[in-house]
């Protein structure tokens, strides 16, 4: 018999970019570029994002500095 599994809290677009601070295209930007996590399947046509992988995505970027896809970098 396997173990349950454990509470998953996971947030829906409005509510990723309300609390990352990204409108939705710069959300997919970033997505793109491997600078922002991929959300996952929660339904045929819905997906959420794991409140985890937000709030660890949210940390790094107070870590790091990473550049913004949306803008051209400066040679």
């Amino acid at each position: 018999m396997s173990a349950p599994a454990p509470h998953l809290s996971v947030l829906r677009r409005p509510e990723v970019e309300a609390r990352v601070g990204l409108s939705r295209s710069s959300i997919y930007a970033f997505m793109a570029a491997g600078h922002f996590p991929k959300p996952i399947r929660i339904g045929a046509r819905a997906v959420a994002w794991r409140l985890s992988d937000v709030e660890n995505w949210l940390a790094s970027r107070s870590e790091n500095n990473i550049p913004n896809p949306a803008t051209p970098e400066k040679e």
